[in-house]
């Protein structure tokens, strides 16, 4: 039984989106990509800054997503927040999306990051708490 901590340090803001960077247990993962700040509203705004606890939803328990992926739990207001592929803000939905690169309001090589994240985690046996902490630098 192993426990993880996931920590995004938000970096780059603009009027479409925010990119940050991702540790696992303090090794740098991915890059991240959020909508820009709007006021924690339902798929048009990032997750505020703090402290969520994420679990591991496979495939099959997904209406949307046909590969394992996180989703965060209990932030406030907000439901079905999950970490899943995708480049740029059109594909966040209110979602936190991984990259290798990143560019202006862009991340590359999406699924190669998101296969990472979540093979880093599976091969960890993480199957206990993944806390997941939000800054913003």
């Amino acid at each position: 039984m192993n426990s993880c901590n996931l920590l995004i340090v938000r970096e780059t803001y603009t009027d479409e989106s925010v990119i940050g960077k991702l540790y696992l247990n303090g090794e740098f993962v991915s890059y991240t990509l959020e909508l820009s700040w709007n006021s924690n509203q339902k798929s048009i705004s990032c997750v505020p800054r703090g402290v969520y606890d994420c679990k591991v939803r496979l495939a099959k328990d997904s209406a949307s997503r046909s590969y394992d992926h996180l989703i965060l739990e209990d932030v406030p207001n907000r439901s079905y927040i999950l970490f899943h592929r995708g480049n740029s803000a059109k594909d966040s939905r209110g979602c936190i999306l991984t990259g290798m690169m990143r560019g202006d309001n862009i991340l590359y090589q999406s699924t190669a990051a998101h296969a990472l994240l979540m093979d880093k985690i599976v091969k960890g046996k993480i199957d206990r708490k993944i806390e997941l902490v939000i800054k913003n630098r």
